[in-house]
C-alpha cells in the first residue's frame, strides 16, 4: 500500500518541484503560459472529458453535492475562525473555501484511480472552479459581475461538453483526438506552472500558514466523510470525495488576492505551506480512500 500511494504522488510532486527548481533558477514570467492553460488547454481537458459517451452526468450527482458542502462548510468553518482570531475573513475564508482540485486534483484522481476516474473528477473542478469565479470574486469584490461567468472558456467548454453528452452528439473522430491533445497539455503545464508560483511566493505568516495547512485539510476530510454518510456514496465517487477534501488551497487564490489588494503576502504563505503539508495528507487521503481501507 505505501509503494502503491508513493508510486501515486511522486510523479505529481516531481513535476511541481520542476517547476519550482526552474522557477528559483530562471524566475519566468509564467502569465501568458497561465493565460494559454485557461483559455485553451484547461478547456479542452474539460470538453473531452465531459463529452466522452463514458460520462453519465446524473451518475455524478452526487459528487457535485460533496463538492458543495466542500466548499460552503470551509468557507463557514474559515469564517468563524476568522471573527474568533482576529484574522481579516476575506484573507481566510476564500483560502479556505477553495482548494487545488485543478493543478493537483486532476493529475491525481488519474494518477490513483485511472482515465475513468477524470470525469467524475472534472465534476468536483467545475463546482469548485464555477464558485470560486462567481461567489469568490464578488467576496473580494461586491462590485464584481457575475454576468462576466458565461465568458470564461471552462465555463463555455463545461457548458458544451455536458450537451454533448445528453445529446450523444457525434464529434467527428479526428477533431475529438485534436481536442484531447490540447487538452492533455493541460495537467503537466498546471503542475509545472504550480512549482514555478511556489517558488515566488513568500513565507511571511509562517504561523497562519502553518496552521491553515492542517485545519484546511482536516475540516475538508470531516465534511467528505459527513458527506459520503449522508448520501452513501459507494466506490469511485467516495474515493475521489475524500482526495477532494484534503487538497491544500489553490493557487488561484493568490492570484485572487493580488488581484483584489487581500493581503496577498498571508494568502501566499497560506497557499505554499498547505501545499507543502499536501505531502502528508495526500497520502493520508490515499490510504483512506483506495480499495482495502474503510472508516
Amino acid at each position: 500500500m505505501l509503494m502503491r500511494i508513493v508510486a501515486i504522488v511522486f510523479p505529481v510532486f516531481a513535476v511541481i518541484a520542476a517547476g519550482w527548481w526552474y522557477g528559483r533558477r530562471k524566475k519566468p514570467d509564467m502569465t501568458f503560459a497561465n493565460h494559454l492553460n485557461m483559455d485553451v488547454f484547461v478547456p479542452a481537458l474539460v470538453f473531452a472529458a465531459m463529452a466522452d459517451k463514458s460520462f453519465d452526468l446524473v451518475a455524478n450527482w452526487g459528487l457535485a453535492v460533496g463538492a458543495l458542502v466542500g466548499v460552503a462548510g470551509s468557507g463557514a468553518a474559515a469564517l468563524l475562525i476568522a471573527r474568533s482570531s482576529g484574522v481579516a475573513a476575506k484573507t481566510l475564508v476564500p483560502t479556505w473555501m477553495f482548494n487545488n482540485c485543478g493543478n493537483l486534483g486532476l493529475p491525481l484522481a488519474v494518477l490513483a484511480f485511472g482515465e475513468q476516474a477524470l470525469a467524475p473528477a472534472v465534476v468536483l473542478f467545475l463546482v469548485s472552479n464555477l464558485l470560486h469565479f462567481s461567489f469568490g470574486a464578488w467576496y473580494l469584490d461586491h462590485h464584481t459581475r457575475l454576468a462576466n461567468l458565461w465568458k470564461i472558456p471552462t465555463v463555455i467548454a463545461s457548458v458544451a461538453g455536458v450537451a454533448v453528452s445528453l445529446t450523444h452528439f457525434p464529434v467527428w473522430a479526428p477533431l475529438k483526438i485534436a481536442i484531447k491533445m490540447l487538452g492533455d497539455v493541460s495537467i503537466p503545464l498546471l503542475l509545472f506552472s504550480l512549482g514555478v508560483r511556489l517558488a515566488s511566493s513568500s513565507l511571511s505568516s509562517i504561523p497562519l500558514g502553518a496552521a491553515s495547512a492542517v485545519g484546511r485539510p482536516l475540516v475538508g476530510l470531516a465534511l467528505a466523510f459527513a458527506t459520503i454518510w449522508a448520501l452513501g456514496l459507494e466506490g469511485q465517487q467516495r474515493a475521489l470525495l475524500i482526495m477532494f477534501g484534503a487538497l491544500p488551497p489553490a493557487v488561484l487564490n493568490y492570484v485572487f488576492a493580488e488581484r483584489y489588494h487581500q493581503e496577498p503576502d498571508k494568502v501566499a504563505s497560506m497557499v505554499m505551506i498547505g501545499n507543502l503539508a499536501a505531502l502528508g495528507f495526500i497520502p493520508l487521503a490515499l490510504t483512506l480512500a483506495l480499495p482495502g481501507t474503510s472508516f
